[in-house]
């Protein structure tokens, strides 16, 4: 062998070669839009399966209906419903033929013959046993259903439609305000229903993904004399809307709203008691709307159709933008409100554009800034060092807490109200607390605690309101269910944690929710404002509670009194008119050592003006007045002035008229014009 000469064979060359590490292509940068992004990770929206898809829609839906209803103060009706398409109906609608199986066993949910015999087997062992049962005389379960085998093809697609009696749309902004994400009219400071700001943007962006169909939108406002209608579709990469339809139809009823329809894939078996409890919670927490829901099947079996009354027309405030506090606002946000503003100078910028700066606390904040900074400053001169010095002393300086009047809680009444109509609690007690702070933002928290009622489970329940809108998942993280199952000692206010059924319903409002996770399905018990204010309006109603668990106990221990001793009035009775009769035979001469009154009574026991049954019915009127007495000096000392109560019951307005609502927390006066 020469020297130099490779000692491999071919083969081993041909290995090497194989094994030479592949140079990497060179990057390219690349971008997506919105649509691109939230369809990449819709997860982050509430769009995790085909069953939390369906939910979300139909949440995002019925919240935009209320939103555009009450911004025109008008009292909600909301209709949803749920249409269930089969697979072949779906086809039909795209146009696409049914297609006969050829290779069974290429399907996800074919079924060999060995498993089909050892699903056989297993169930006829289930039979046996069952059958020997029967004849020992045990309790026999329910067979159970054999699940038939689903595969990934077999998919449930659901028509979503609702409509509502709100403002409507602008005919000419529809294809926007659905086919282009990130772009709204809920934008801005204020307290607002929306997470993300994308809406029934993001159940487009599902239909587009699962069945490719368009969203069609129906919308008319107050004073058109047309119907706008709009089917479109979204061009996900371009984040525009596709417009397939966009006209304006000749108005045939005197209706103003939106009718929203949307095909997409979902599961409803699932997702049913999610979505009927959102429905149950959404109308707990506004009384003053109408709910419809309806869930349509071909089998008529599973048809629910649910009706939510309206319990008030008293409707909450109109929710007010308001304008940043300083400890709030960062240097991105800053520069923003710099570029956007119509003010000239400095010292303008800072008493319009910020809450809690008065004109000579501006004063005082620019002197407080340095030489380089006068009253009369150019705002569009500043520069970026500049800027950061405002946001320095921003974070430094002492400011007012912003106040909560451009907020717009449910009210005590309301909550009440909710409380009352959907759970039909034993006893029920509300408190709103007054506006608090965390980080700049006003927040405000209702509570209520509600004792007993219809479909409520033995021990704690917990329902979560965020600026008005149910929360339903990831429970265990969020400051409420720690506060309630952690922190409350429910026993020193006569509650039963365990046997009682406890409703605990608390609502947060604020211009900022600090939601945790990307969902943005719980608030976390991080921030100490906010959960002292939760514990402390528990708390409040557990105390109003507490009382009327008290004058309840007293009742019941009243009640067992007074049957004990009820019980004993034969006995006694008996007993002592027979002494008195045996005393009233004694002769004269052993009778004087008895008084005037004493003598008396036994001459009426022997002229028989005292009989038995005299002598129980005065030993019964005993028992009632010292049964009230005692009563009277308990009410006397707890300081409860009880009297009769009559339910009182008030029909709806109908009509217009002018009035002014005067507000407490336990009832609303109205006085007409």
């Amino acid at each position: 062998m020469e020297i130099g000469e490779s000692s491999e064979s071919p083969e081993g060359k041909k290995k090497s070669k194989s094994k030479t590490p592949r140079k990497p292509k060179d990057s390219v940068l690349k971008q997506k839009s919105p649509a691109e992004f939230f369809a990449d990770n819709k997860n982050i929206a509430g769009f995790d399966n085909p069953g939390k898809c369906l939910y979300t829609t139909v949440r995002e839906l019925v919240e935009n209906a209320l939103d555009s209803a009450e911004s025109i103060s008008k009292l909600p009706i909301v209709e949803i419903t749920i249409e269930e398409i089969v697979r072949s109906k779906f086809n039909s609608m795209i146009g696409l033929a049914e297609h006969e199986r050829v290779d069974e066993e290429l399907y996800d949910d074919f079924e060999s013959a060995k498993a089909r015999e050892k699903r056989l087997a297993k169930e006829a062992r289930i039979q046996e046993i069952q059958a020997k049962n029967a004849n020992l005389g045990k309790k026999v379960k329910e067979p159970v259903a054999s699940k038939a085998m689903k595969g990934r093809g077999e998919t449930s697609y659901y028509r979503v439609t609702c409509k509502d009696n709100g403002k409507g749309m602008p005919h000419d902004d529809i294809p926007n305000m659905f086919g282009r994400v990130l772009s709204g009219t809920k934008y801005g400071l204020k307290q607002t229903r929306g997470k993300f700001g994308l809406g029934a943007k993001m159940a487009l962006i599902w239909s587009k993904m699962s069945t490719g169909l368009p969203i069609e939108i129906t919308s008319s406002m107050k004073g058109q004399n047309y119907t706008s209608f709009c089917r479109l579709d979204i061009d996900i990469h371009r984040n525009i809307p596709h417009i397939h339809v966009h006209e304006k139809q000749d108005k045939k009823e005197r209706w103003h709203g939106a009718e929203i329809q949307i095909v997409i894939e979902g599961n409803w078996t699932t997702y049913r008691s999610k979505i009927l409890h959102y429905m149950r919670q959404m109308a707990v927490i506004t009384p003053y709307a109408e709910f419809l829901f309806r869930f349509l099947s071909d089998a008529p079996d599973k048809n629910v159709t649910v009706k939510f009354a309206r319990r008030t027309d008293i409707m909450p405030p109109v929710p007010l933008e308001t304008k940043y506090h300083p400890s709030a606002v960062d240097l991105l946000l800053i520069k923003r409100l710099i570029a956007e503003t119509s003010k000239q100078n400095l010292l303008q910028l800072l008493q319009h554009e910020f809450v809690n700066i008065s004109k000579s606390h501006a004063e005082r904040l620019i002197g407080e800034m340095g030489p380089d900074f006068s009253h009369k400053m150019l705002v569009k001169s500043l520069t970026s060092q500049q800027i950061v010095r405002i946001h320095q002393l921003f974070r430094q300086a002492k400011f007012d807490d912003p106040s909560g009047d451009c907020l717009s809680p449910a009210g005590e009444y309301n909550l009440r109200l909710g409380i009352i109509k959907e759970l039909h609690p034993d006893m029920v007690a509300t408190y709103s607390g007054s506006a608090q702070v965390f980080e700049g933002h006003p927040f405000l928290v209702e509570a209520g605690v509600s004792v007993g009622g219809k479909d409520v489970k033995q021990g704690v329940n917990i329902f979560r309101f965020a600026n008005r809108i149910p929360l339903l998942f990831e429970q265990g993280a969020d400051v409420v269910t720690r506060t309630a199952l952690k922190r409350i000692n429910w026993n020193s206010y006569k509650i039963n944690q365990a046997q009682d059924k406890i409703g605990v319903f608390v609502s947060i409002v604020s211009t900022k929710i600090p939601f945790k996770g990307t969902g943005k399905e719980y608030i976390g018990d991080d921030i100490s404002e906010i959960a002292a204010a939760v514990k402390t309006s528990i708390q409040q109603c557990c105390t109003q509670l507490k009382s009327k668990i008290l004058k309840r106990i007293q009742a019941r221990e009243q009640q067992e009194r007074k049957r004990n001793l009820s019980k004993y009035i034969p006995n006694v009775t008996g007993a002592i008119y027979d002494v008195l009769k045996e005393m009233s035979h004694l002769h004269a001469s052993k009778r004087k050592r008895y008084t005037n009154e004493d003598a008396e009574v036994l001459n009426k026991v022997s002229n028989h003006i005292i009989t038995r049954e005299t002598l129980g019915e005065k030993l019964a009127q005993h028992v009632e007045q010292v049964d009230y007495e005692m009563a009277l000096e308990y009410a006397t000392q707890s300081g409860v002035n009880e009297e009769p109560r009559e339910n009182i019951y008030i029909q709806t307005l109908e009509g217009e008229s002018k009035f002014v609502d005067f507000q407490s927390p336990v009832f609303v006066f109205r006085l007409f014009q």
